[in-house]
């Protein structure tokens, strides 16, 4: 059975185990919070998480297994905060995305998604570097709050959650070809902005 674990857990989480829950909660609070703040933003997300363990508890006993549990948790959280999203009225258009960079994959990144050609990394011993580390930090931030919201929200799934590609086209219901695009796009001002500071040390 390829999701024994997930299988074991269940039963017990079913048993009413509260160790379980309590390890359910501990392993996939943060990717599910991911899923939510990349679909509704921050202002929303704890709600959308909350809501979805609601969801988990009252339908625990439908878990077929034919995905892993991961899986299942992060598609109801999903579905929430799709819901949610309707009811606010705060769906964005692809139409909407800004123009500025044809989709054209460059050695930057290799045919599964991945860097080919990572930034540089920077030594982090000594005040200055640590300084400039947040300093780089801040710049990305803002980087990131400048991104249209599905652009940003293709790009944490990916790189800060490590979902494939596959997995963003469930979650966000995005076909294949806009998932690249979108990240593709998303990936290029990042890098721009660690390429300007790099060479600048500035934002």
């Amino acid at each position: 059975m390829p999701y024994e674990a997930d299988d074991r857990l269940i039963k017990r989480l079913l048993g009413g185990e509260q160790r379980a829950f309590t390890e359910l909660v501990k392993t996939y609070q943060s990717p599910m919070r991911a899923v939510a703040y990349a679909i509704v933003g921050a202002s929303h997300a704890d709600e959308i998480v909350q809501d979805a363990w609601l969801a988990v508890v009252r339908n625990l006993s439908k878990f077929e297994g034919r995905a892993s549990l991961k899986t299942w948790l992060l598609t109801i959280t999903a579905n929430t905060a799709k819901s949610k999203l309707r009811q606010i009225k705060r769906e964005v258009s692809l139409d909407s995305l800004p123009g500025g960079h044809d989709f054209n994959p460059d050695q930057r990144y290799a045919e599964d998604g991945h860097w080919s050609k990572p930034p540089q990394n920077w030594e982090q011993d000594t005040p200055e570097a640590l300084l400039s580390q947040q300093e780089l930090r801040e710049c990305l931030d803002k980087t990131l709050a400048s991104l249209n919201e599905v652009q940003k929200s293709v790009l944490m799934l990916r790189e800060r959650q490590g979902l494939e590609l596959d997995e963003i086209c469930n979650l966000l219901d995005i076909s294949a070809s806009n998932v690249r695009v979108l990240l593709h796009r998303a990936r290029l001002k990042v890098f721009a902005t660690l390429e300007h500071f790099e060479e600048t040390g500035q934002c």
